[in-house]
Order: structure tokens, then sequence, then C-alpha cells
């Protein structure tokens, strides 16, 4: 196996105590390892010893090595110089890796100097590298937080700054500690993405957690390793998803408590060029992270109401995303076409197009955009080598899932989907509506779900409906045997 770490009967003691007993690693490129276990089971051990370091007190014995290279048995000069580039490490606490009286650009800029040099002639490789850098962490769109101190920086972006730091001089593999204790479920959803964005492009990760439904999640997305530590020794080790299972909460959980509106719209008035009124006076409020079924009969104007939403029909009254009218923010309202072939480019890969609003909208380099749409397809049943085709090599229900994909890669505040569902089968329908759940609870983000489908009706959360161009009372629900 083309290892790019690997680990042979390392030890770790204190005094007369044994730390780590005896642990053997390999990871390959783009690897996850998530290191999980009780609290003194020898985890933070673990992870500065795959550093080539150790606490105070503490003496390590075995071998770590990053390709060919061993990190353990040499002075510290000798293991920076063999670290450099190589092995890269994300603190719990950002602040312990960010210099509060400078600024984080010019770090960015020393750190890529260790890797491309120094001087006029290697300024090109150091920008673009710091440029990747922080594109790879999430703040490609926002470069002048290069500029600021890290106090001028919210916890968050301290976080990514911090990945920034670590990404910047290419490192085979990270080492993260605990990357998601603390987090709100919107700000871990982010920081799986990431991860699994890393893990794609080829960076082999080592994650030391207690937060094991983290780690279910990043299963999901793609293959982690778990390895399990009780005093010092390996207890368990195998597949995270068949050791754990999925996550504890229910998929229909909200992210949100459901107080904040993320969606307001009020009068909103839609009539054609003969007079003739097709949507009147349509008052509606979705909460963030809610999930909204739009229910009637047909040419009731279900989707004259969702066009509307999403600004593609000319209209009176408001639509407001948080508080702002999306006009102009092409991030902030994502429509699904009912005609998802029509919505695709022929000459074009699907996958190519799915990846695609992660570049445009949310700045993500081209390799990473497309880690997250395989992984996404993957997960709605979609593999890599069907949605490498042009749009004319898929049926139409792949093309439905691929343009419900293609919506949720912007991530945006509000998507609205028109019939969804209706060329699935019962396992990519369900497959479809776990991925609109759970992309309410953990982004936040607000579905408004246009449907004839009593079973897509039934997974939402509430349902309106709309009778003769106007929202009516809600509909009662479908007979249970019907779902």
């Amino acid at each position: 196996m083309n290892s790019v770490l690997t680990v042979r009967g390392l030890t770790a003691a204190a005094g007369g105590t044994t730390v780590l007993d005896g642990v053997d690693l390999d990871l390959a490129p783009g690897a996850v390892l998530a290191v999980a276990g009780p609290s003194g089971a020898g985890k933070s051990t673990l992870g500065l010893a795959l550093l080539g370091e150790c606490a105070t007190g503490v003496t390590l014995g075995g071998s770590v090595r990053v390709g060919d290279t061993e990190l353990l048995g040499v002075d510290r000069r000798t293991l920076r110089a063999r670290r450099a580039g190589r092995v890269g490490h994300l603190p719990q606490h950002p602040g312990v890796v960010l210099d509060p009286v400078r600024r984080t650009g010019p770090v960015l800029d020393e750190l890529a100097a260790t890797v491309h040099g120094r001087g006029r002639a290697h300024r090109a490789a150091r920008d673009r590298a710091v440029a990747e850098a922080l594109d790879r962490a999430g703040l490609g769109a926002e470069p002048q937080l290069a500029r600021r101190h890290p106090h001028e920086l919210s916890g968050g972006q301290q976080q990514r700054m911090a990945l920034a730091q670590t990404l910047v001089t290419g490192p085979d593999v990270v080492v993260l500690d605990e990357p998601t204790t603390g987090l709100d479920p919107v700000t871990t959803r982010a920081v799986i993405d990431r991860l699994t964005a890393l893990a794609a492009g080829g960076t082999a990760l080592v994650l030391l957690t207690h937060d094991l439904d983290a780690v279910r999640r990043l299963a999901a997305a793609l293959p982690v390793e778990l390895l399990e530590l009780a005093d010092g020794r390996v207890v368990r080790t195998g597949p995270a998803a068949a050791l754990l299972g999925p996550a504890s909460e229910p998929d229909g959980a909200p992210a949100a408590s459901g107080a904040e509106a993320v969606l307001e719209v009020q009068d909103l008035t839609v009539r054609v060029g003969d007079g003739v009124t097709l949507l009147s006076g349509a008052d509606l409020t979705v909460d963030r992270g809610g999930f909204v079924a739009v229910a009637g009969p047909s040419g009731a104007g279900k989707t004259t109401l969702g066009r509307a939403l999403a600004g593609l029909v000319g209209h009176t009254g408001t639509v407001r995303v948080d508080g702002a009218d999306p006009a102009g923010n092409r991030r902030a309202v994502q429509y699904v076409h009912q005609d998802c072939r029509s919505a695709f480019l022929d000459h074009r890969p699907v996958l190519e197009q799915v990846a695609r609003p992660a570049v445009l909208l949310r700045g993500l380099p081209r390799a990473d955009a497309r880690a997250e749409a395989v992984a996404l397809l993957e997960r709605l049943g979609l593999d890599e080598a069907t949605a490498g085709r042009r749009p004319g090599g898929l049926s139409g229900g792949q093309l439905q899932r691929a343009s419900v994909a293609r919506a949720l890669l912007a991530r945006p505040a509000v998507l609205v989907a028109d019939e969804a569902t209706s060329a699935l089968d019962g396992e990519h329908r369900a497959r479809l509506l776990d991925e609109l759940r759970r992309t309410c609870r953990d982004d936040g983000t607000a579905v408004v779900l246009i449907s004839h489908d009593p079973v897509a009706v039934a997974a939402a959360d509430r349902t309106v409906g709309v009778v003769d161009g106007r929202i009516a009372a809600e509909p009662a629900p479908e007979p249970a045997e019907r779902r």
C-alpha cells in the first residue's frame, strides 16, 4: 500500500506508566482515521507522536514515518525540516497557532516560504500557495481577512484561518484535535464538509475526537476508519460506518429552534401580460431549517409561487431572505426546475455542471467542488462514473437527483424544489428526502418542496396548500396507507 503515514510499534511512557502500547497505523493518501476513546485513553499523546513530538516527561518508542522519512529520534531542528510540507496540525483552539500581534497574511506568506522559498523569485509560488490554502480552508471568498489580526476575526473565521495556516505548506497528512467539539450543528456540518473535500483532494486526515456523531456524519460522506483507544491500547478498529451506525438524532430534527424566519413573503402577486392573475396576495414565512411542502391541484399556482420566490418571474409584493431582498444574491435562493433535463447543458458532463455552483458561488477550488459533488451524488445513489457522462447518458431520475445536488452545492439559504421526486423510485426518493432533511438540520437551509407526491409531502415539517392562485389552509394529511 502506498502510505503517506506509517506507524510501527509506537509506545509512549511517562515515568513508570504506559501511555501508548504498540500502536500500528497505515494511512494512504486521502484516508481518514478517527481516533476515539475516553479521556486519558492516549488520543492526545498519539496525535503529538504523529507529529514527532511528545509532552514533557513522555518518552516515545517505535517508528513514525511520513513517506520514507522518520520523525522519531531526531533533534527538533531536523524534525521541523522533515515535517515541513508533509505533516500539519490543527489544534482544538485556534488561538494556539494564530499570532495575536501579527496580521494573518504575512504569517501565511512566511509559512509558504518554508516550502517554496523566500525572495522575489519565489513570490508567485508563495502567492499561489496562500490563495489555495485560503480557498481550501473556506476563506477564498474573503481574501481581505488576511489583512486582519486574529482578534478582528470571528471564532469561525479564526478556526478557518488556523486551518489555512495548516494547509499552506501542502501537507500530506493533517492531524486535527477535536475539530467539531462545542460547535453548533450548522458549523459542525460546514467543518465536516471541509474535511470531506480535503480528504477527497488527497490529504490524509487524523481526527482526535469525542464527537462520534460527527464521525458518523463524516463516514456517511466517505470511508472513515475508526481506531478506539483505552488505557493506551487499541481496543477496536474498523470502518466507522459499520462500528458506529447512523447519527443518533432523528432525521427530521431541525438544526434551529424554528424561531428565526429566513424566508418572509408578503402579498406576493404574479400577473401575466394579458392581466390574468396567476398568484394573488400570497403570504408565507419559513423558519431557518424549516421544511415546507407546497401542495395543490395542477394549475393552482404552485410552480408560479416557486418561480416567484426564486426571482424567475416578475411579481409585486415582497420576498425577503434573511431580512434582505435576494435580488442580486445568486446564492440566496436556489431553484430546482421541474423539467430537470432542460436545465443541463447537453455538451458538458453532469458532474462538472453539478460542481460548478460551489466554484462560482462559494469560491471553492475545482477539485474541492468536484469532491463535494461526488460525495453528495453518491449519497443520492448516483456514482461518479455515471455522473461523469453527459446529460443524454442519464435517466430522468438520475438527472432529477443531480439537479437537486447542484442546487444544494451552492449552500443556499432557501432551496425551492419543484416536483423533485416525480421520477424517482421508492429507494431513491427516500435518499433524496433524507438529504433534504439533513440539509435543513445541519446547514439550516429552508426547503420549499412543491409536490403532488403524498410521501414527499408527508416528509415535510408542515404543508401549505395553493388553490386557484391563493395560499389556502393546510391540506388534510394523506391517509397513512398512502404514505
